[in-house]
């Protein structure tokens, strides 16, 4: 029967529904689970660049004093030099007439390199001894002659001075940079750390625009049978009024023709029961 098909219509759209309605909010969920890691992970970038940038501030100063150090490393190794010019100066007129010390010393490493690395007679390498104590001894002399000089004594103490700090600069500076990079590589581990979160965020993300607009489909498909639904409840009960108008008109017509039937009798004057009379009273025989 139509009617039955109907029904049975109704109730495979009603399942449908149901199981639509299900996965959309299945969908949902997961949406909003997406989201929720995604918004986490945003917030940890944010997080993790603010510590970025602290780390880039220290870093920042930490080079800044480097650099003041190594310009005042930079002046106190000029104000050296001057002070060495100064004194080869001072020493060429205090020694005046002799061989320059530095050839003095370079002439002893060079005749020393050699008595180590020849093959000399007993005679030669005697020889070679003396020359090297000979000059030895005159630069010796020489020197002590220069560092009883006054001036020559400041200028070696200020130069051992300047040279001592300008060691303790470096020093500070190499601590300086140092600590700079580790701040420098600190906020290097964490932009890698950022690439990394908003990498998986943007999946997050593009997996949160999916699972809604999945769940977005369904949501429309449930809407459809809905009307569907709506539809044939409205066709099923008007053919239900339909059946059950035509079952009164049945027990109508059966009425009015069982009630003729006792009319003929009353009319040929037979017996009516009490059940006879109310049948023609319904009939509106009477």
């Amino acid at each position: 029967m139509m009617l039955e098909k109907l029904v049975e219509r109704k109730e495979q759209l009603e399942r449908e529904l149901q199981e639509c309605t299900e996965k959309r909010d299945e969908l949902n969920k997961l949406a909003r689970e997406y989201a929720d890691k995604r918004d986490q992970l945003n917030k940890e970038v944010k997080e993790l660049l603010v510590k970025a940038k602290e780390c880039k501030e220290k870093r920042d100063e930490l080079n800044e004093k480097a650099r003041e150090l190594k310009a005042k490393r930079s002046k106190l190794h000029r104000e050296i030099d001057r002070l060495y010019r100064e004194l080869d100066k001072l020493r060429k007129d205090i020694d005046k007439g002799g061989r320059p010390l530095g050839e003095i010393e370079k002439e002893i490493r060079r005749l020393e390199f050699k008595q180590q690395t020849s093959v000399l007679t007993i005679e030669k390498e005697r020889a070679l001894v003396e020359r090297i104590a000979r000059l030895k001894r005159e630069l010796e002399r020489r020197k002590e002659q220069l560092e009883k000089h006054e001036e020559f004594k400041r200028l070696i103490a200020k130069i051992k001075e300047l040279k001592a700090e300008a060691k303790n600069v470096h020093q500070q500076m190499l601590e300086y940079v140092g600590k700079a990079d580790v701040y420098h590589e600190e906020m290097l581990s964490i932009f890698k750390q950022v690439d990394e979160k908003r990498v998986l965020a943007d999946e997050m993300h593009e997996n949160f625009i999916k699972s809604k607009k999945e769940a977005d489909q369904y949501h429309i498909k449930i809407g459809k049978i809905r009307k569907d639904i709506r539809d044939l409840d409205k066709i099923i009960k008007a053919l239900k009024a339909k059946q059950v108008k035509s079952k009164e008109e049945r027990e109508r017509e059966e009425l009015i023709k069982k009630a003729r039937k006792v009319y003929e009798m009353f009319k040929r004057g037979e017996k009516l029961e009490t059940e006879d009379i109310l049948l023609l009273q319904r009939a509106g025989l009477i």
